[in-house]
């Protein structure tokens, strides 16, 4: 399993961008969450244009090569992966959801 950290770069996208960045954006993160490899999504609280995600895939490669479709990809945006293995899960992890 993976932790995505990401940070858009929001001072470097044009403004005439941002707008359709920003759908491009959710629609990417839309489409890996419905193809199971995204499998929690969503924004920091306490950072501006930031957020987490925590996938699934076979490889870092495969990882890697799915954050190359993302709209912010490669210029306004930084990825940090980490990769790491789920030893416990709460089964009430989805009662978290929003919050």
């Amino acid at each position: 399993m993976f932790l995505i950290n990401i940070t858009i770069k929001d001072d470097l996208v044009p403004k005439e961008e941002a707008e359709s960045r920003l759908a491009g954006h959710r629609a990417w993160f839309t489409k890996q969450f419905e193809k199971g490899s995204f499998l929690i999504v969503g924004p920091y609280k306490d950072k501006g244009m930031a957020g987490l995600i925590i996938a699934q895939a076979d490889s870092r490669a495969a990882i890697e090569s799915i954050i190359t479709q993302d709209a912010y990809y490669p210029d306004y945006a930084s990825y940090d992966i980490s990769e790491f293995t789920a030893n416990m899960v709460a089964n009430n992890i989805t009662a978290f959801k929003g919050k």
